[in-house]
C-alpha cells in the first residue's frame, strides 16, 4: 500500500514538473510583455487613436520600456505613417508623462543612441543593414519602383535604414515588430507588410510570435485589419 503511494507521489510529481517545463518553455516562445506593448503602442499612433494609445503608453511603461524606447517606437512610426501620426503620438506621450509626473512617478529615461562611428557613406551604411535584414546582398541593377524613382530608392538606404534603423535604442526585431505594427494597422499596403514578416522571421521572430501580433492587432485595432494581417502572414509562412 504504501509502495503504491509512494509510486503515485512521484507519477505526479513528474507530472507536475513536466506541466512547468512545457509552460515555461512556452512563455519563453511568446512575444515578451515588452514586446506586446511595442506592437500597440506603434499600431494605435499609426491609426491615430489617441485616447487608446494613451492607456497602451501607460502600459508600456508599467511593462518596463524606458521614455525613450517608447520616443523611439513613436519616432519610428513616422516613416511608415507620416510626421503628423507621429506627432500626435508624441505629443500624447508628453501628456501621459506629465500626468504621470504630478502623481509623483518618475519614469526611466533609458539610453539614448549611440553616437555613429562608421567612415562609410549613409547610402553604404544603410545598404548593409538592409543586407542584414534580408538575409541576401541586394545586387545587380535596380527594378520595379526603384528604377522608376531611383531617388525614392536613395532615401530608403539613407534615411530609414541608415538613419532611423541605425539608432540602437531599439534592437532590429523590435524595430519590425514597430514596422508590421504600423503596416497592418494603416491598411492597404499588404506587400511590404510581406516583406517585413519575412524580415521578422529573418531577424528571430518566429511563426508563434507573429501569430500573436496577429492577435494583440485584432484587439488593439480591429478584426478587419487582423484579419489582412492574417491573410498575409499565412502566404508567408506557406512560402518558408
Amino acid at each position: 500500500m504504501i509502495r503504491k503511494l509512494f509510486k503515485s507521489i512521484l507519477f505526479l510529481l513528474a507530472v507536475s514538473v513536466t506541466m512547468s517545463a512545457n509552460a515555461q518553455t512556452k512563455a519563453a516562445q511568446d512575444l515578451d510583455p515588452k514586446q506586446q506593448a511595442i506592437i500597440r503602442i506603434a499600431a494605435l499612433t499609426g491609426k491615430g487613436s489617441l485616447e487608446q494609445l494613451k492607456e497602451e503608453l501607460k502600459a508600456g511603461l508599467e511593462a518596463g520600456l524606458t521614455v525613450n524606447q517608447i520616443k523611439e517606437v513613436i519616432v519610428h512610426v513616422y516613416a511608415y505613417a507620416g510626421f503628423p501620426r507621429s506627432i500626435r503620438g508624441l505629443q500624447t506621450f508628453m501628456t501621459v508623462l506629465d500626468e504621470r509626473k504630478s502623481r509623483g512617478v518618475n519614469d526611466v529615461m533609458g539610453n539614448e543612441a549611440s553616437p555613429i562611428k562608421n567612415d562609410c557613406s549613409k547610402y553604404d551604411r544603410g545598404k548593409a543593414i538592409l543586407d542584414t535584414l534580408l538575409d541576401t546582398p541586394q545586387r545587380g541593377p535596380q527594378t520595379g519602383y526603384s528604377a522608376f524613382a531611383p531617388v525614392i530608392e536613395i532615401f530608403l538606404k539613407e534615411h530609414l535604414f541608415a538613419d532611423i534603423f541605425e539608432r540602437d535604442v531599439l534592437t532590429y526585431k523590435e524595430r519590425e515588430l514597430v514596422t508590421v505594427s504600423v503596416l497592418a494597422a494603416i491598411g492597404g499596403v499588404e506587400p511590404m507588410l510581406q516583406s517585413h514578416l519575412k524580415i521578422c522571421m529573418n531577424v528571430g521572430l518566429t511563426a508563434d510570435q507573429l501569430q500573436q501580433y496577429v492577435g494583440i492587432i485584432k484587439t488593439s485595432i480591429g478584426k478587419k485589419e487582423a484579419n489582412s494581417a492574417q491573410s498575409v502572414l499565412n502566404g508567408v509562412l506557406k512560402s518558408k
